[in-house]
């Protein structure tokens, strides 16, 4: 009973109840371990509030238990605690499988609730512990400071004197320290060699000896970008007619110092192999770590018979959530960088002389594509198109025409201004929906409504996002509910650590890049039954 006293019984009973509410689904499967974080944090949350709460009661002077009272009411409240915390352990399994099922995956064999709740006091003993450490070092400022200040004034100054200290110690230390060690690891493992690559003989591939970007400038996504895609012969086969050999030009981080370094060595490069000469040029943007999706590369080779070629540039050695965070500016200088110098050139060009040129990003690269250019400086001369598959929830274009859509439109499959210019597509379609013709300029969004890198908002922590008002996506579990802190807390596990098979949530499933393709540039020559053949090719990949 001695443990109990130093509890608050009402933040015990708030605490509980969003422990509770935080075992009921979101976007994705969870794990046990994801699952048990969410559950720690919404407790601690939870119990946070109810301390506040009992303050604010305190503070207010109105009538409180007595010790002995306070001791009782704790031990009813640890009773009701425990009750409902195992019966909404026992539940989780069937809301997991909710998601589960809607994603075509195996019910989950169970939750591990013990685990669970192992994990989640282990996050809430940290967090209480790191509570009361504050406490003690805004007292120690706050009785300090009384001797030369007014006693509210010493307990302000000690409140905002203590956050600055902490915050320091976390930002300034901790999370610098670790994104320095996290920076090097990633650019190590960069600059590794894979035994089974070799440097390509082919003088058309970039890395070669005839190239004007070494091997070795390419990186190791660099690398298998150049000498992983589909080849002439490969096209060949699966036609059963003549194709080109699709040309890849990829700049790795270390190929030179600056971005406009970069980008006009890829021009270069470019020229060098003839990718003005191809009828389709794509100007591809990474994610973090410099990589491109194989899903969207190899099937528009498929599609345009190998009569393409492909320029990207690297930008950040680091996973896209943390680019995202620390280097967002910086990916979207390079991709700008990118356009300008390959827009320029291909501007220069006589219209029956140049490719159609079409830009492409998936999650950070969609939005760092959407970055890398003024609409002001191509009206006059627009490029072909892009696809932006994921696009992130920071997307500023994105976050526009989501909030502007037409009347009768979901948050998560928009129409925008009846489909003149952008469109939106789920695994279900959605390309061919406009009710006005689709221009020569077209932009389209691939998205899923379960994918949390799209729809997640910080406002959920407040406000029940529009996506998940009636009708909801066909892959968002009816199950979902959204809940003060708890929602947002949720989706934000989902952003971090979240994983779906493709076709779900951030996992873009290659036969919907096909469709992509194939509606936003009308490939000719593909008769409905060899795009589905197409499809049952990579389906059969993966």
């Amino acid at each position: 009973m001695q443990v109990l006293r130093q509890f608050s019984a009402l933040g015990l009973l708030v605490g509980t109840l969003l422990f509770a509410i935080s075992l009921t689904p979101s976007l994705l499967p969870r794990t046990f371990v994801v699952q048990g974080v969410i559950s720690g944090l919404s407790f601690s949350a939870g119990y946070a509030l109810g301390v506040l709460m009992r303050w604010l009661w305190a503070y207010l002077e109105l009538p409180v238990p007595g010790p002995r009272g306070a001791l009782g009411i704790k031990r009813i409240a640890a009773g009701i605690c425990a009750v409902v915390a195992v019966a909404f352990l026992w539940r989780a399994s069937g809301w997991q499988d909710s998601v589960r099922v809607l994603m075509e995956m195996e019910p989950a064999s169970g939750t591990r609730p013990l685990s669970v709740a192992l994990i989640a006091l282990a996050i809430f003993a940290l967090l209480l512990l790191l509570a009361r450490l504050f406490r003690r070092t805004f007292r120690f400022l706050s009785r300090r400071l009384q001797r030369v200040v007014p006693r509210r004034v010493s307990h302000v100054v000690g409140v905002a004197a203590a956050a600055a200290l902490f915050w320091s110690v976390i930002d300034g230390v901790i999370f610098t320290l670790t994104l320095r060690a996290l920076d090097r690891s990633y650019q190590q493992v960069d600059v590794l060699m894979p035994d089974d690559l070799v440097p390509p003989s082919d003088p058309q591939v970039a890395g070669s000896e005839a190239s004007l970007i070494s091997w070795e400038a390419l990186g190791l996504r660099g690398r298998r970008f150049v000498t992983a895609g589909p080849s002439a012969d490969d096209i060949e086969a699966f036609l059963g007619e003549p194709a080109e050999q699709p040309l890849r030009v990829y700049v790795g981080l270390n190929a030179a110092d600056t971005p406009k370094e970069r980008a006009q060595l890829a021009l270069e490069e470019l020229k060098r192999v003839g990718a003005f000469e191809r009828s389709l040029l794509l100007l591809a943007t990474p994610t973090g770590r410099g990589w491109l999706d194989p899903g969207a590369q190899n099937t528009l080779e498929y599609l345009q018979r190998g009569d393409i070629a492909t320029v990207t540039a690297q930008y950040s050695y680091l996973p896209s959530p943390l680019a995202l965070v620390v280097e967002g500016e910086y990916g979207a200088e390079m991709a700008r960088a990118l356009f300008d110098a390959v827009y320029r050139h291909w501007a220069s060009l006589p219209d029956d002389q140049r490719p159609a040129l079409y830009l492409h990003g998936l999650s950070l690269g969609a939005l760092n594509s959407d970055h890398s250019f003024d609409i002001y400086d191509i009206i006059d001369d627009p490029f072909d198109g892009a696809l932006w598959s994921g696009p992130p929830f920071r997307s500023p274009t994105w976050r526009a025409m989501t909030r502007d859509r037409d009347d009768g439109s979901p948050a998560w499959l928009p129409r925008f201004r009846d489909g003149a210019v952008v469109r939106f597509m789920n695994q279900d379609g959605g390309l061919d929906d406009g009710a006005a013709e689709w221009g020569d300029f077209r932009i389209a969004y691939l998205q899923y409504a379960s994918d949390p890198v799209t729809f997640f908002e910080p406002e959920a922590l407040y406000r029940e996002p529009e996506w998940l008002q009636a009708p909801r996506g066909p892959d968002v579990s009816q199950d979902l509910t959204w809940y003060p802190v708890v929602t947002g807390l949720q989706l934000l596990a989902d952003l971090a650590a979240g994983t779906a098979p493709p076709g779900y949530g951030h996992e873009i499933a290659a036969e919907h890049y096909i469709e992509a393709w194939m509606a936003l540039i009308e490939p000719e020559e593909w008769s409905p039954e060899e795009v589905e053949r197409l499809k049952a090719l990579f389906a059969a990949r993966r």
